[in-house]
């Protein structure tokens, strides 16, 4: 029997969120191997400013699932908005956010803890609504595509992200090459409830899609111990004890079952604009 999702597994959260260093080093290690791929904020960013109506007169924006804050901050120095709302399940994660808005001036930006299945704003109070990376997160993806169409205004925009089911797959290859976890292949995908094929279908449930932007991300590790910084932290993988949340044992097991080499990996990231329906002509 499978092992229950990861990222859809609620014992599993306190240990995933539950310090925001564990996120920090993730992003921190896949960041420094990205070779080619816009970076995911400015996107938004340049993606609301294209499609929505009044981009340089925005009032609020939500940022659903915005763990440490990148988006949040980047959404609030490039599009100046009245006022940035970040959202996300995870105290850990909302501390980091606040701690680093202190250091940006001029930003009008809060952090809030809330469940994105019951999104603590009025209707129709927010003009673009983003959700990069959180959806699959939640085992009904719809009921919060849902609450995104309850809580924008009309003529308002949202911007969801998500990722590609074969992203990483080189990763996966290596991990059972290794004997790390030789079913490393056969895991569910960690973006199962909600990945690029079914996001705009998943959107139309609720909003009008306007328009689908993938792109190809790429990646490459310079050897096991840069890649051993990710690993460690990924959750797809049943690793022996001990080799997760410890980058340098982990390292060193690559190190002996493995001639160390740089490794290449890609993720597909898509983009569903979409706005409020329409109601009956």
């Amino acid at each position: 029997m499978n092992e229950p999702n990861p990222f859809l597994d609620p014992a599993r959260q306190q240990e995933l969120y539950g310090h925001a260093s564990r996120l920090a080093e993730r992003t921190s290690a896949l960041m420094h191997a990205k070779t080619a791929g816009r970076p995911v904020p400015e996107t938004i960013v340049s993606l609301v400013q294209s499609h929505h109506a009044r981009p340089d007169r925005l009032g609020l924006v939500l940022d659903i699932g915005c763990g440490r804050g990148t988006s949040s901050l980047v959404i609030a120095e490039q599009l100046r908005p009245q006022r940035v709302v970040g959202l996300d399940a995870a105290p850990s994660l909302l501390a980091q956010a606040r701690a680093r808005a202190k250091e940006l001036p001029h930003t009008t930006v809060d952090f809030v803890e809330g469940d994105f299945h019951n999104l603590p704003l009025p209707a129709g109070s927010c003009d673009v609504a983003v959700a990069a990376f959180c959806l699959y997160h939640s085992p009904q993806p719809k009921d919060v595509i849902a609450q995104i169409a309850r809580v924008l205004a009309p003529g308002g925009l949202a911007v969801l992200v998500t990722k590609g089911l074969d992203s990483y797959r080189e990763m996966d290859r290596l991990v059972a090459a290794a004997g790390l976890d030789t079913r490393a292949g056969q895991h569910e995908s960690l973006y199962i409830a909600a990945h690029s094929r079914n996001l705009a279908a998943l959107a139309a449930t609720s909003l009008d899609v306007i328009a689908v932007l993938d792109e190809e991300h790429a990646f490459t590790f310079d050897g096991h111990d840069h890649l051993a910084q990710y690993l460690a932290t990924n959750p797809k993988y049943n690793f022996a004890p001990g080799l997760y949340g410890h980058p340098d044992v982990l390292a060193a097991a690559l190190h002996e079952f493995l001639p160390d080499q740089p490794l290449t990996t890609e993720s597909l990231v898509t983009f569903v604009i979409a706005q409020p329906k329409r109601g009956p002509a």
